[in-house]
C-alpha cells in the first residue's frame, strides 16, 4: 500500500512539475542600416520586469518602469546601463550610439538607439551583455538588415560577441 501511494505521489509530482511556467530570458535587437541618413537605427526589446530588476540592483532599489507611474531618472539609468553593456564595432571601428528614447509595449520596453555617420556597412560586430550579469540563461538576439540582406546572431553569456560580414 505504501509503495503504491509513493508511486502515485511521484507520478503526480512529475505531472504537475511539467505545467510549471519556465521564465524565458531574452532580448531582441533590430539594427537597420539607413543609407540615406548614413546611420544605423537600432531598436532593442527587453522585458520590463527583467530590466527593472537590473536597474533596481544597480541604481535605485525603488525604481518603477510603468508608463503611468515611471520613476525619475529612468532614461538616465537606461542609457548608462546600455552604454556599459553594448559595444558596436562598425567596419573595424568602435562607434558610440545615441540613446534616442524608449516606449512601453505590453510587457516590453523598446529602446531606440542610433549610430550616426556610417557611410557603408561592410562588417558589424557587437558585444551585447544586457541582463547577462543578472540572468545566467539570458540570450540576446540580434537581427541586422543592410539593404536587402538580413543576418542574425544569438549571443549568450559564454559568447557575448558576434560579427557579421556584408562585404562578401
Amino acid at each position: 500500500m505504501k509503495k503504491s501511494l509513493g508511486l502515485v505521489l511521484c507520478v503526480m509530482v512529475i505531472t504537475l512539475s511539467s505545467f510549471v511556467a519556465h521564465k524565458f530570458y531574452v532580448s531582441v535587437t533590430q539594427v537597420e542600416y539607413n543609407k540615406e541618413q548614413q546611420s544605423l537605427q537600432i531598436i532593442t526589446r527587453v522585458f520590463i520586469d527583467d530590466i527593472e530588476e537590473v536597474l533596481r540592483q544597480r541604481y535605485d532599489a525603488k525604481i518603477q518602469l510603468e508608463p503611468n507611474a515611471e520613476s525619475p531618472n529612468v532614461d538616465e539609468y537606461l542609457e548608462k546601463y546600455f552604454d556599459q553593456k553594448i559595444t558596436f564595432i562598425i567596419n573595424g571601428e568602435e562607434k558610440p550610439f545615441v540613446f534616442l528614447g524608449k516606449e512601453y509595449e505590453d510587457d516590453l520596453i523598446l529602446l531606440y538607439l542610433e549610430i550616426e555617420n556610417i557611410n557603408s556597412l561592410e562588417t558589424f560586430e557587437i558585444s551585447n551583455q544586457v541582463l547577462m550579469d543578472l540572468f545566467e540563461e539570458q540570450q540576446n538576439i540580434i537581427h541586422v538588415k543592410n539593404e536587402n540582406i538580413r543576418k542574425s546572431l544569438i549571443l549568450e553569456k559564454r559568447r557575448d560577441t558576434g560579427m557579421l560580414k556584408f562585404s562578401e
